[in-house]
C-alpha cells in the first residue's frame, strides 16, 4: 500500500506519550490492511537498548539525534501506519516533512488531556516525592508540543474517552472520508 500522493505512509500518528500511537497503531494498520512501524522501535532495534536507556546513558541530544534519522527514514521508505515518536515534532526538519505532507498524507494527532496521559503512564498514583517533579515536566512537555502537533495534525482524534479498537476505527473511518 503507498500513501495518498505516491510511496510513502498512509498514515503518520504524532502526539503525546500515552495518547495511544503503539496501541492504536497495529489495530489501525489491520483495518488499512497495511503494516505498522513505530520510530522508537527502530532506535530501540538499532542502539540495542530501551530508548529509557539510551536517553539516561546518552542524554537527550543524542537520542534526538537518533531520533531524527529513524523518523526521516521511515517517513521515506515506510508505506504503511507509522507512529513517531512523541517528540519527533520538535525537529524543524520533521516539521517541514510533516507539513510538506498536507497535499496528501494523513498526519493523525491522538490527543489526550493530562489526567488521561497521567494515568496512562502511572503518573497518577500517590507516591514518594520523586526528585525533577514528573508530572510537573509532563505538563509542561504537553503545553510545548500541543501547538505543534496541532499545527501539523491533518486530522486530530480524541482519545481520552476510546479504547484502541475504537480509536482504530474512528480513524479509520476519518481517513477514509
Amino acid at each position: 500500500m503507498t500513501g495518498p500522493t505516491g510511496p510513502g505512509p498512509v498514515a503518520v500518528l504524532i502526539g503525546p506519550p500515552g495518547a495511544g500511537k503503539t496501541s492504536v497503531g497495529p489495530l489501525l494498520a489491520e483495518r488499512l490492511g497495511t503494516s505498522f512501524r513505530e520510530t522508537d522501535a527502530d532506535i530501540s532495534a538499532a542502539a540495542g537498548q530501551p530508548v529509557s536507556d539510551i536517553f539516561i546513558e546518552q542524554g537527550e541530544p543524542a537520542f534526538r539525534q537518533l531520533e531524527r534519522e529513524a523518523a526521516a527514514r521511515a517517513l521515506r521508505e515506510h508505506d504503511g501506519v507509522l507512529a513517531l515518536g512523541s517528540g519527533a515534532v520538535l525537529d524543524p526538519d520533521i516539521q517541514h516533512r510533516l507539513a510538506g505532507t498536507r497535499q496528501g498524507l494523513p498526519v493523525v494527532y491522538l490527543a489526550a488531556d493530562f489526567g488521561t496521559i497521567a494515568r496512562r503512564l502511572g503518573l497518577d498514583r500517590p507516591r514518594v516525592v520523586i526528585p525533577g517533579n514528573p508530572r510537573g515536566r509532563l505538563r509542561a512537555m504537553l503545553e510545548e508540543r500541543r501547538p505543534l502537533y496541532e499545527q501539523l495534525a491533518t486530522v486530530t482524534v480524541e482519545t481520552d474517552d476510546l479504547d484502541p479498537d475504537e480509536l482504530a476505527a474512528e480513524i479509520s473511518a476519518r481517513l477514509k472520508q
